[in-house]
């Protein structure tokens, strides 16, 4: 189970308690070991993958490869199902555990890193060594477009880093941020694929993001791109977004044709390449609600898509929470009102947090008595923090006002720290996005 590092004393109360048991619930049934002893299997020389069979007997090499927050444990569940008939690989993460016979390398999350370029590069390089006689189970889960950097040609990775910190400040949707990064990418955008080709690709997807949108998970490195270098530009005008000069340049040079742009729909790298979602947000979300039915509360999913400025987000929770209070709509207490997605912040201060912890701020001070709202990221780092998100109740807030001061400063982070409410968990080893839980008692 994951280990909620401050459970006992954020667990005062029963709905908080109920709080936490959802969001492990949620957290632990995203996690690899568990998704793919069920989704993953070998029979003789026949490999299931979901609804899919591959016939291990046509291969002469079987190997992983890919990068992302759970990368290598999902490498190593598959190291687990497969185990002598694996025959190595490169994985590349900033959780690293050990995976018999496959090369693990560093990396960092959310800035892209020097031991991430060149950890990548060797995963590329490994990449081309693999021929048609070669099955690649090719690893792709939420935060792989940090973990894989690999700056074009023309670009650095200090210009990634500045471009990375610029779009993660901006408040865009990761779909937009994701068009920018494909296209300043040699790996992003379908082109890990033309590096794997002739080899037959089984992409296997642990999804962090809204309706999984495969060409936006990690920044889509084996399935064909939908966005251009135009809809890139778009972004950084749309956004007032400031990036260096050789990054603006690369991307009207590619609007003019001047470049060619990231593979599509038809391009023969994709001639061999299956792709299959192992695990998204509603795997946590069912598991949570099964949880809240466990200990007699009515599950109510509000939506597993929502996206936007989290201190909304947030509100919008509160007025549900009073609203079931008082009403008994849209669900009857106790009950606990379940979301998932992902929201940005818009950042124009220098405080500490990231989405879930400016969310759960915004929500505690409307909250009605004895209600309790967690929401964590489920890779156990919010944003850039150290911390998976936070637990708050109508208690959380003594000074509305001075909450709503850090709110403009972006700093629900250090105003939650003061009042014990932030939620830590390290590392979980899955990414399949936010898990925001309401509890409203009877």
């Amino acid at each position: 189970m994951v280990d909620i590092r401050n459970r006992p004393a954020l667990a005062d109360s029963p709905a908080r308690e109920a709080a936490l048991a959802c969001v492990e619930a949620g957290i632990d049934a995203a996690r690899p070991a568990r998704v793919v002893a069920d989704e993953v299997a070998v029979e003789g020389d026949a490999l299931r993958v979901a609804d899919a069979t591959y016939d291990l007997g046509d291969y002469e090499r079987v190997a992983v490869s890919g990068g992302g927050n759970a990368a290598a444990h999902v490498a190593r569940a598959l190291a687990d199902a497969l185990g002598s008939r694996l025959d190595g690989g490169v994985v590349v993460t900033d959780d690293r555990v050990d995976v018999p016979g496959v090369e693990v390398l560093p990396s960092d999350h959310p800035v892209p890193s020097e031991r991430g370029v060149e950890s990548t590069r060797r995963l590329l390089d490994a990449a081309r060594s693999y021929d048609a006689d070669t099955l690649v189970l090719t690893v792709i889960t939420g935060g792989g477009s940090a973990v894989l950097p690999a700056p074009a040609d023309d670009l650095s990775l200090s210009d990634l880093q500045a471009t990375t910190e610029a779009l993660l400040r901006s408040g865009a949707p990761i779909r937009d941020v994701n068009a920018v990064r494909k296209h300043c990418s040699a790996l992003k955008g379908g082109q890990l694929a033309r590096a794997l080709a002739p080899a037959t690709v089984a992409t296997l997807v642990f999804s962090d993001v809204v309706g999984n949108d495969l060409d936006v998970v990690a920044s889509g490195p084996t399935v064909p791109d939908t966005s251009t270098y135009g809809d890139a530009l778009a972004v950084l005008d749309d956004y007032d977004v400031d990036v260096p000069a050789a990054v603006r340049d690369r991307l009207e040079r590619g609007a003019r044709g001047d470049r060619p742009e990231t593979p599509g729909e038809g391009d023969p790298a994709f001639e061999n390449v299956e792709t299959h979602v192992l695990a998204d947000g509603s795997t946590a979300l069912e598991a949570a609600r099964e949880a809240a039915r466990e200990r007699g509360y009515e599950p109510l999913l509000l939506s597993s898509c929502i996206e936007g400025e989290a201190r909304e987000v947030g509100g919008v929770h509160a007025a549900v929470a009073t609203e079931a209070a008082n009403a008994g709509d849209p669900v009857e207490p106790p009950a606990v009102v379940f979301s998932g997605g992902e929201l940005t912040v818009t950042v124009t201060g220098d405080g500490e947090g990231g989405p879930n912890q400016e969310c759960a701020l915004a929500a505690a001070h409307r909250l009605p008595d004895g209600a309790a709202f967690a929401c964590v990221d489920t890779d156990g780092i919010d944003g850039a923090s150290e911390h998976a998100g936070a637990l708050v109740d109508g208690e959380t807030v003594a000074d509305p006002a001075a909450a709503r001061a850090a709110l403009r400063e972006n700093d629900a982070g250090g105003y939650l720290a003061g009042r014990d409410a932030l939620l830590r968990t390290g590392p979980t080893g899955t990414n399949v996005n936010d898990l925001r839980v309401l509890v409203v008692p009877e």
